[in-house]
């Protein structure tokens, strides 16, 4: 399932958004699984029961077990992952299986593998159904190994971890399973082509703390903290920043999805530079900006740095030991794309690097409470807001205002009351990048920046 820039953009209830990121514990009941379905995936009912995580109310005494209800929620994002399957037999995705030639949808190996637990004929259970969309085990693993012993004493989140339950509550862990689907893979049906994109697929777009909030279906009780730890929605932010670098990069040195017959893959560039109103008109002004932080020659496609621009304001803020080295990465990256196909693959590898050693640095440190003061100036800052030339730039960046702001009133370093004026202005913001086609870069950057303003003075 993906999220285009669009679908991002809506009026979400405050106290909803709230909500930090992070995973479920099991502690209720399941089938006993033999050895011989060890690695299996037992499919949404096998957590469904009333004992377990199917019940109508969050009354559970140590987890909610309520999580079905929540993840099926027709009315919420919270139930998108539900739904994933479903679009595939909709107009809309029919239209788009018909244009790429893929017959049903719902049948098509390059669907199924964001928008169903797409798992191996041979390591699916009894209870496994393609049409449960995105259940419980894309996101927490194949069940078999800790469905009957992870509620039992002594249970512990290490013995999960170790039969084989993901330990999403780690950010880069988190991180790599969220982009598999939310930017890219390299396992099967796990990657967007323009060519998709052109069928009719949504831009894909993704910010790690904000989607996780959305999905978000748990509690953050002391239960909760004490065995896994308190999330820190900034650490959350800029790590799932530099994990899309990171993969960003793989994938485009990888010459299998790189290119698409004699043209490279487009699906890597920014959209917003190419799909722009074409006149002939002598008089016609251009309705671009030259972006200061690509150093390409005029009138070429641009490299789709949204990631990198967020990467770069938060590595000088939070890393800088490593800010250098990503900044140049990034610049040297996007000048090998005049230089051919070669030179750019070793730019690649030499950006994913310096992506990675931010990711790595970013999950390592520690985070205080004036962190997110911090990183919302410097994302509105006069070394960052120049670079808001193009659309998904700034979708990137009125998610970040977004999601740690959020983060500071949930810290109690601003009110309920302060943040709900704010959000006025940040619904601004977001209304500057509702669609493509009328994005106004200084309109954008005004709003940002008044959302902003107010967010520092309450610093």
């Amino acid at each position: 399932m993906t999220f285009g820039g669009s679908r991002i953009i809506e009026r979400r209830r405050f106290a909803r958004v709230l909500l930090l990121a992070g995973i479920v514990v099991l502690l209720a009941g399941g089938p006993r699984i033999s050895p011989a379905e060890a690695d299996s995936y037992e499919g949404v009912a096998s957590c469904a029961g009333s004992t377990c995580h199917g019940r109508n109310e969050g009354d559970g005494k140590v987890v909610r077990q309520d999580e079905l209800r929540i993840w099926q929620d027709r009315s919420s994002r919270a139930g998108a992952h539900s739904r994933a399957y479903g679009v595939l037999t909709s107009q809309r995705g029919e239209r788009i299986a018909a244009a790429l030639s893929l017959g049903k949808a719902e049948n098509a190996s390059a669907c199924l593998g964001c928008h169903a637990t797409n798992a191996p004929a041979s390591a699916r259970g009894g209870r496994w159904h393609a049409s449960d969309g995105v259940g419980c085990e894309s996101c927490h693993g194949a069940a078999s190994g800790w469905i009957s012993s992870h509620y039992a004493v002594p249970a512990s989140h290490e013995r999960n971890v170790a039969a084989g339950l993901i330990p999403l509550e780690k950010p880069k862990v988190r991180a790599s399973v969220c982009l598999d689907c939310h930017f890219g893979s390299d396992k099967p049906g796990q990657f967007v082509t323009h060519a998709m994109m052109a069928a009719g697929h949504p831009r894909v777009s993704f910010e790690l703390d904000l989607f996780s909030t959305l999905q978000a279906h748990y509690d953050l009780d002391d239960d909760y903290v004490r065995r896994k730890g308190r999330p820190d929605s900034v650490q959350l932010w800029a790590v799932g920043q530099a994990e899309a670098v990171r993969r960003q990069a793989s994938l485009f040195a990888d010459a299998r999805y790189a290119t698409e017959g004699l043209f490279p893959q487009f699906y890597f560039y920014d959209c917003h530079s190419c799909h722009r109103g074409i006149s002939d008109d002598p008089a016609a002004r251009r309705t671009f900006e030259t972006n200061p932080g690509r150093p390409i020659p005029f009138g070429n496609p641009p490299f789709n740095d949204e990631n990198m621009i967020m990467l770069s304001a938060v590595a000088d803020v939070l890393v800088p030991g490593e800010a250098a080295r990503f900044n140049s990465a990034a610049r040297g990256f996007h000048a090998a794309m005049a230089q051919g196909r070669p030179q750019a693959v070793a730019a690649a590898k030499a950006l994913g690097g310096a992506a990675g050693a931010l990711s790595d640095a970013l999950a390592a440190r520690g985070y205080s409470a004036e962190t997110a003061f911090q990183v919302i100036a410097t994302i509105s800052g006069k070394a960052i807001t120049p670079r808001f030339t193009d659309y998904e730039g700034s979708v990137q960046a009125v998610m970040a205002v977004d999601t740690l702001l959020n983060a500071l009133v949930r810290e109690g370093r601003v009110t309920v009351g302060a943040a709900a004026g704010i959000r006025a202005q940040v619904n601004r913001a977001y209304d500057a990048v509702r669609a493509p086609g009328s994005y106004n870069p200084g309109a954008f950057r005004a709003a940002l920046g008044q959302a902003a303003r107010s967010i520092e003075a309450l610093r």
